[in-house]
């Protein structure tokens, strides 16, 4: 029991850092070579785990080689164009001009109910409002629809806008981020100071997040009950 406690001990980080190393991405955006090695490392992991005599090492080395391969296949498919359609694919127009592409459709082996429920999920409910439509190489569906059914922008409106970064947090249920504090440019004796003008310790702050013009958000903690 302590030997597999031990395995299972090690085993959990160096699949963590195997997916690390493919990249951030969920399971639905995962490029089809990188959904077989996720389920190559699934299962050769659980042998050793189950099987004690299969040696620790073995199971290791093995997710590490097929790690290792898919990495340097992601790197080639970044510079061969060819190699990347080959492993990947290439998106395919099922919708243009307002027209379905039934080949396309069909060498796709996508139906007419998987088409509508991409367009579902898109928040489009009627197939006349979209005007292209492109299936990923990771199975998504982009769409694109007709002017009249596009949603009206600031640029539309002709109204004027801050235009500049999405606010960012710097107190989160009391903790300071640092990496906030950066990416908002702000000091400790600029905190310091806001925190001061509000009468409020970084302790007593639940939210606060600032953008260009300020503080955006300001929430205070709550007492617990």
């Amino acid at each position: 029991m302590l030997v597999g406690f031990l395995r299972a001990l090690i085993l959990y980080p160096v699949v963590i850092f195997a997916v690390r190393l493919m990249g951030k991405r969920q399971i639905g955006e995962l490029q089809p070579s990188e959904l077989v090695v996720t389920i190559l490392i699934s299962n050769i992991t659980t042998l050793p785990l189950e099987n004690q005599e299969i040696p620790l090492l073995l199971g290791l080395m093995t997710v590490l080689t097929i790690v290792c391969f898919e990495v340097l296949l992601s790197y080639g498919t970044l510079r061969w164009k060819r190699l990347r359609r080959i492993i990947t694919g290439s998106p395919q127009t099922v919708i243009q001009n307002g027209k379905i592409n039934q080949q396309a459709m069909a060498d796709l082996r996508f139906s007419l109910e998987d088409l509508m429920t991409a367009l579902r999920s898109g928040g489009t409910f009627d197939i006349a409002e979209v005007q292209y439509a492109v299936v990923e190489t990771n199975g998504a569906v982009s769409i694109y629809p007709k002017p009249q059914y596009q949603p009206v922008t600031c640029g539309d409106l002709h109204c004027g806008g801050s235009g500049g970064d999405p606010p960012e947090v710097l107190i989160a249920d009391g903790c300071i981020s640092q990496e906030g504090m950066r990416a908002a440019g702000f000091s400790e004796q600029m905190l310091s100071a806001l925190l001061k003008r509000k009468h409020l310790a970084a302790k007593d702050v639940f939210l606060l997040t600032v953008d260009a013009d300020g503080v955006k958000c300001l929430v205070k903690k709550e007492r617990q009950k």
